[in-house]
């Protein structure tokens, strides 16, 4: 038998080869209780022996305990946004400016690779052990997630190199691999993540670990920041991988202009077979040597860009039309489909957005229609293909009574929806429940919508109001509910309690009162004891006098604060003892930001609250939409081009989250 270090030493080796093969080459050679038993054998020689365990033991992968707060670092390079195109004439201009700014002699060769759609990270080697990693944060400084990092098994914990390394990786979870995190959330009640990139980006700011283990996050390496390590980009990705550490292995190299476009159709092409989700092709001029020479702008560098791709579109049978009804009675036609791949998941139900939408594409059942992912997550029917009618296509009738509920229906006047008049309609309460319970509200963990539903359903809640009288003896009356699952729910509910008065307005979901204005609502008033103290027309006169707050959003206010049933909610609420006074906030007077307004929009490295109360505490003011006098607008990544057709029409200047911060004068809050 041979010695524990030696059969140790072995062991190690020989599971950190199974997890590069299954993890990044995904050709495994051994089955999965092989793999646990090997893993079992390294787990009980470290206990006998724990002279052997050392930092690159694959048993070190989930090594850390809960941390109570992640700490902010600086990055070794900012790490730059990229300018982006969807057009082709907009790529043969960054061609021809490349061109320019080369000598004469020079040969420009373009590295193109897919462009990853998953949370950038920073990634440190020093002397060859995994020593770092951090967030992408605002470019400059990002959170430090080195513990989550240490639980990505493709990420080798060692690479024999011994120089420093600085990596730019992309973390991302494989389609099949979020199918599967869906199924056991749902059957714990858990609400499913929405798309790979959200639940990879929330997986590496979790404060545990162990939780972010379980995650399945996977690592791509798509830079090398040390331009020693060799002499080209795409020659770095290939060192990269020789040393193990995981890339995409996608990357081309193109002599012209022509074989960028081809080197584009094909990722393009090939774009459903990918594990995981990209959004384009990213174009990279390859030397290091000439990345210096064009160097970069105060945004983007000049020798890299992104072409971005167009929402996939599918064509399949329509087989029927259901319509649902949302927290707020709105009645949502939606398509039901025969199934279809698109963009790497199995679309069987599709959006149809309103009765309108449905006449202006006459829609009929057994059509077969075009469907495309709307930003790349939900799908939508987009155009009907009316020559492959053969006459069993059904024409649909909007119903004239709530599917729900069977109560009436009302669209009024200049308005697209169809809405359920009923406050007591189930489906509306639902929805009430699940969105008053968002973390941007009233945070009210364990309270699932297979939990709401059978609340709804079974008439406990029939407003928000009625969480709080709920009991434990209650709850264990439902299905699959534990007497532990009872006392979550239970004290969750009862923490809401503390929630300040912004959350609870954000929570009420009042038609056009978003998070920000909810915010100033709250600010104005106070609390909800003295919401209640005024006449309608009184806190009608105070939202007008807000900056920001339009005709419409004070007319949506009014008609619920006139609802009888919104008054007895309210009053419900207050008697429960729901929800303590907003503080004011302390703004500082002659802020940097005094006299300017904006709009925050798209993919942040923080929280958009947070950004809020950045700019609020230097003087600026935070609108919800871009309008007239709106100073600027705080693009993030995502940002739809509606919104910065907006920003044109009205003269706002278009500024990044870096941007912002060099106008405060401050780094985002640790």
């Amino acid at each position: 038998m041979p010695a524990p270090k030696v059969r140790h030493e072995k062991l190690v080796r020989e599971i950190q080869n199974h997890d590069y093969r299954y993890y990044v080459l995904d050709d495994p050679i051994i089955d999965d209780s092989a793999y646990d038993s090997l893993y079992a054998e390294l787990r009980a020689l470290e206990l006998a022996h724990p002279e052997l365990l050392g930092a690159d033991s694959p048993t070190q992968r989930v090594g850390a305990g809960l941390r109570t707060e992640l700490r902010t670092v600086l990055h070794v390079r900012p790490m730059m946004s990229l300018d982006n195109t969807y057009s082709a004439a907009e790529l043969g201009e960054f061609h021809r400016r490349v061109v320019e700014g080369l000598p004469e002699t020079s040969r420009v060769l373009y590295c193109v690779e897919p462009k990853l759609d998953g949370a950038s990270v920073e990634i440190l080697y020093r002397g060859g052990k995994l020593a770092g990693a951090s967030t992408r944060g605002d470019g400059k400084s990002g959170e430090e997630i080195i513990d989550n990092l240490r639980t990505v098994k493709n990420l080798p914990l060692t690479i024999d190199y011994t120089g420093d390394l600085t990596l730019r990786a992309e973390v991302v979870i494989y389609r099949r691999d979020l199918d599967f995190i869906n199924s056991e959330r749902e059957q714990r009640g858990d609400a499913p993540f929405a798309n790979p990139r959200n639940a990879a980006s929330g997986s590496l700011r979790m404060l545990d670990p162990r939780i972010v283990a379980t995650r399945r996050l996977r690592a791509l390496v798509w830079q090398v920041l040390e331009e020693d390590f060799a002499e080209s980009h795409s020659k770095a990705l290939d060192r990269c991988a020789e040393l193990g550490l995981p890339t995409h292995r996608k990357q081309v190299v193109c002599a012209s202009n022509e074989e960028v476009f081809a080197a584009i159709a094909e990722i393009e092409k090939t774009r459903p077979s990918y594990e995981y989700d990209i959004d384009g092709a990213v174009i990279k001029v390859d030397t290091y040597a000439e990345q210096g020479i064009l160097g970069n702008t105060a945004k983007f560098p000049r020798w890299a860009i992104a072409y971005k791709f167009g929402a996939e579109r599918a064509y399949t049978k329509l087989l029927d039309i259901s319509v649902q009804v949302g927290r707020t009675g709105a009645l949502t036609p939606v398509a039901h489909l025969d199934p279809v791949e698109l963009a790497g998941t199995t679309v069987s139900r599709a959006s149809l957005h309103n009765q309108d939408q449905i006449e202006r594409l006459d829609v009929r059942i057994f059509d077969t229609v075009g469907v495309e992912k709307a930003g790349e997550i939900i799908p939508q029917v987009v155009d009907v293909n009316t020559k492959a009618r053969n006459g069993s296509e059904r024409v649909f009738v909007f119903p004239t009574a709530c599917p729900s509920c069977g109560g009436s229906v009302r669209r009024e006047e200049g308005e697209s929806v169809v809405r359920c008049i009923n406050p007591a309609c189930p489906a509306q309460v639902e929805g009430s429940v699940l969105y008053y319970s968002r973390r941007f509200a009233m945070d009210i963990d364990h309270l699932g919508e297979s939990l709401v539903h059978q609340l709804a359903h079974a008439g406990w809640v029939k407003s928000v109001a009625d969480l709080y009288t709920l009991s434990e003896e209650q709850l264990l009356g439902l299905d699959r509910m534990g007497k532990k699952s009872a006392q979550n729910v239970v004290s969750a509910v009862a923490r809401s309690k503390e929630q300040t008065f912004d959350r609870l307005l954000t929570g009420l979901g009042i038609d056009l009162i978003g998070q920000v204005a909810a915010a100033q609502l709250a600010e104005e008033i106070g609390s909800l004891e003295h919401l209640l103290s005024l006449s309608v027309d009184e806190v009608c006169q105070r939202a007008d006098d807000i900056s920001g707050f339009g005709p419409k959003m004070v007319d949506s206010l009014r008609r619920y604060l006139q609802s009888p049933a919104s008054r007895d909610l309210l009053e419900r609420l207050a008697e429960l003892g729901v929800s303590r006074a907003k503080a004011k906030k302390e703004v500082r007077a002659g802020g940097a930001l005094s006299g300017s307004s904006f709009c925050v929009t798209g993919v942040l490295s923080r929280k958009r609250n947070d950004v809020h109360a950045d700019i609020e505490a230097a003087g600026g003011i935070v609108h919800d939409k871009i309008k007239k006098g709106t100073t600027y607008l705080v693009a993030g990544e995502k940002v739809g081009q509606s919104k910065l057709t907006s920003a044109k029409k009205h003269g706002t200047q278009v500024i990044s989250e870096v941007e912002l911060m060099e106008l405060i004068g401050a780094l985002p809050r640790s």
